[in-house]
């Protein structure tokens, strides 16, 4: 009797202590950092006075190192991870034809769900109106930095690699994803041939998740500095003149995540859509902080494996891929972007404009790296192709920081909701652990 009583305390005690892990997990712990960071750096902003403290040793000495540190780590990680993923998954699949599948599934989702955005992005400026009525001796102008248009057959190109190792020290993802399922399909096909190498890869892809799972338990104090530091730098006087271009742009990215993406997601799977916000909001968030689809990548695959049942053989291929070709929150800023700069310039844009701008803004996304602010230097080639001044990026440069943080959260919430509708129609996603709270 003595044994059983002490038995149930000890059960009672697990119990307590389960509930009490469960209760601040790392989403929470993430959620909180969040917050936090971002009280802490507008008190920093307007409570402490400029000067060498502030300034140089907590805003760009130790918030900015930790901050970078983190995000240092997770890139560290990206590239190692998402070759062997693709190895294993690829291999894993063996077929080719169902690979085919998934490949065309996937690229077709994301060019859809691009030229959607741009469209949602141009409506939603035309019915706002951001540029008109602005006071441009108002906004803060920083140095525009602008890139070249790159041809469809470059891009075409540029995505088989011509030295696969190259490719990966400069963390070029659309070649590594190209080479990588080569490499797996060979891997498959070869059989028990190759199954020192099959089992390589297998055992060094399960070393980089357990890699990841390790430099994710400093994520909260990463995410603390950089929403620290951002807020510290920004403050809240370079938005005042900017409210109705951000208000623009925050409203088609709401339109894009929470009606167009859960619509998609409902119509292909009959998932419910509010379970899968509430599971994927802590990937969201952490997007939000990091501002790179990049680093979000091992903890997208990981959330979607544990918390939707999706396969990882699936999400090991439509992830990555998304982080590199499927920019809709991006698109949707440079469709606001060209409707704001034309109105605050004062030059007309016909229907045959509007249409170059959907067809650019979808095929600029393909292959921008999934790097802080890429958007404001493809969104030159964006304006050039309508023929509206470059300079015009200068005047959203000063508060485009937080709107990045937001369209990255947009960009792998697109990812997700891709890889769970593939998963469900080429039955590789359990239901059960789906729908389980």
């Amino acid at each position: 009797m003595a044994k059983e009583k002490r038995d149930l305390k000890i059960n009672k005690g697990t119990k307590k202590e389960n509930t009490t892990k469960k209760g601040m997990g790392l989403s929470t712990k993430i959620f909180i950092a969040l917050l936090v960071g971002a009280l802490l750096g507008v008190g920093i902003h307007y409570g402490l006075p400029s000067g060498y403290f502030r300034d140089t040793i907590l805003v760009e000495g130790i918030l900015y190192v930790v901050g970078q540190g983190f995000i240092r780590l997770m890139q560290m990680l990206v590239v190692p991870l998402v070759f062997c993923s693709l190895v294993c998954g690829s291999m894993a699949i063996g077929d080719t034809k169902t690979l085919g599948k998934v490949g065309v599934k996937t690229i077709g989702f994301y060019l859809v769900t691009t030229a959607l955005a741009v469209m949602i992005a141009l409506g939603t400026a035309y019915l706002i109106n951001p540029g008109i009525g602005l006071d441009m001796d108002a906004v803060q102008t920083s140095e525009v930095t602008t890139a070249e248009a790159t041809k469809l057959t470059d891009t075409l190109l540029n995505i088989i690699p011509k030295n696969p190792i190259n490719s990966m020290a400069n963390g070029d993802m659309l070649p590594i994803i190209v080479f990588a399922l080569f490499v797996g399909i060979m891997l498959a096909k070869l059989g028990s041939k190759a199954s020192v190498v099959a089992n390589f890869f297998s055992q060094f892809n399960d070393i980089m998740m357990e890699m990841t799972m390790a430099v994710m338990k400093v994520a909260p104090l990463g995410v603390f500095c950089l929403i620290a530091r951002t807020f510290a730098n920004v403050g809240f006087a370079a938005f005042k003149p900017m409210l109705k271009y951000m208000g623009n742009v925050t409203f088609a990215l709401v339109i894009q995540c929470f009606i167009v993406y859960q619509i998609l997601l409902f119509v292909f799977t009959r998932l419910n859509p509010i379970k899968f916000i509430k599971k994927f909001l802590p990937v969201m968030g952490f997007a939000f902080s990091t501002a790179t689809s990049n680093a979000t990548i091992p903890m997208s695959i990981d959330t979607l494996s544990k918390k939707m049942g999706v396969s990882k053989q699936i999400s090991s291929f439509t992830i990555p891929l998304g982080a590199t070709v499927n920019m809709d929150g991006t698109s949707i800023m440079q469709g606001v972007a060209v409707v704001f700069i034309a109105q605050a310039y004062g030059i007309p844009l016909t229907m045959g404009n509007l249409a170059t701008v959907v067809v650019t803004a979808t095929l600029a996304s393909i292959g921008t790296a999934g790097v802080p602010s890429v958007g404001l230097v493809t969104l030159s080639m964006v304006l050039a192709s309508v023929g509206l001044p470059t300079e015009g990026i200068a005047l959203i440069m000063g508060i485009d920081r937080i709107l990045d943080m937001l369209r990255t959260a947009v960009n792998i919430t697109g990812d997700a909701v891709c890889t769970t509708i593939v998963s469900y129609q080429e039955g590789a996603l359990n239901k059960d652990v789906f729908n389980r709270e």
